[in-house]
């Protein structure tokens, strides 16, 4: 047989074997080659590809089968939700400031004050607490009401930790501009003038300055664009903002809303307190 069988002599050769009691007694003469040396013995079919990736799979599969450890979960933060489901259950809310001795002061008996003060860590480092706190959302009592907003340069760093763990989750995927555009937003919800919010989260970091400053370089061109806006529909003697929207075959409501945000740019801010 040649190291080459054709698919006839694969299936000759995979027939089955008599018992080894008889298998030689049954098995044909076979001559010799012409060199004298005794012939070569069958060789062992091939399997297909697909069979044999087929053998491997389970193996496979077994392995993503394989249950995960669950994460354990610190006793004083089961005790938290226990409490206050509303806080620390299926929604996550930024908490008020004094949380921690508020708790204390509640529930002396059910919490010391070294672990506690290890389980609201845990918590307040959670990707779900973050994403509450970068969404701007106010601070929270215990029982669930709004008490104050959270500082702009806490929102800020929220964000920003936020896009590291993304980066190390995705690495090679460009998620600058989506931390440029977050940034931005979170500029105009502070209700600061860009200068004071670059004030309160400048940090001796250059990396993350470099993209403080794309975000308001960005702010920058939009407020351009609406004083510009505002400047042609003062120059255009139209009466109507409807009119003029019309005349330029913009969206009416667009312009509306976009004059308007630019006349309120134009009142200088109010003194510093």
């Amino acid at each position: 047989m040649t190291d080459t069988a054709t698919p006839q002599e694969e299936i000759q050769e995979v027939q089955p074997a008599e018992a080894e009691g008889t298998a030689q007694s049954h098995q044909p003469h076979q001559q010799p080659n012409a060199d004298g040396r005794p012939p070569r013995p069958p060789r062992a079919p091939r399997q297909p590809r697909q069979q044999q990736q087929q053998k491997q799979k389970p193996k496979q599969v077994a392995q993503q089968q394989q249950p995960q450890r669950a994460r354990k979960v610190h006793p004083a933060l089961e005790k938290l939700f226990e409490l206050y489901p509303n806080m620390f259950g299926a929604r996550f809310l930024p908490l008020k400031l004094g949380v921690f001795q508020d708790l204390l002061e509640k529930h002396p008996d059910d919490f010391k004050k070294d672990e506690l003060k290890v389980a609201l860590g845990l918590h307040a480092r959670s990707t779900r607490y973050l994403e509450a706190v970068a969404a701007g959302l106010a601070r929270h009592d215990l029982d669930g009401n709004a008490v104050e907003p959270v500082a702009p340069e806490h929102v800020h760093h929220a964000i920003l930790e936020l896009h590291r763990r993304r980066v190390q989750r995705n690495p090679g995927e460009d998620l600058r501009p989506q931390l440029v555009a977050r940034i931005a937003r979170a500029v105009e919800a502070s209700g600061l003038d860009r200068e004071a919010y670059a004030v309160l989260v400048r940090s001796r970091d250059e990396e993350t300055n470099a993209v403080l400053d794309e975000a308001l370089a960005e702010l920058a061109r939009q407020a351009a664009k609406r004083e510009a806006l505002l400047r042609a529909f003062e120059a255009s003697g139209r009466s109507s903002e409807h009119e003029f929207a019309e005349m330029y075959g913009m969206d009416a409501d667009e312009v509306g809303r976009t004059l308007a945000r630019a006349r309120t740019e134009r009142q200088p801010a109010p003194p510093a307190a």
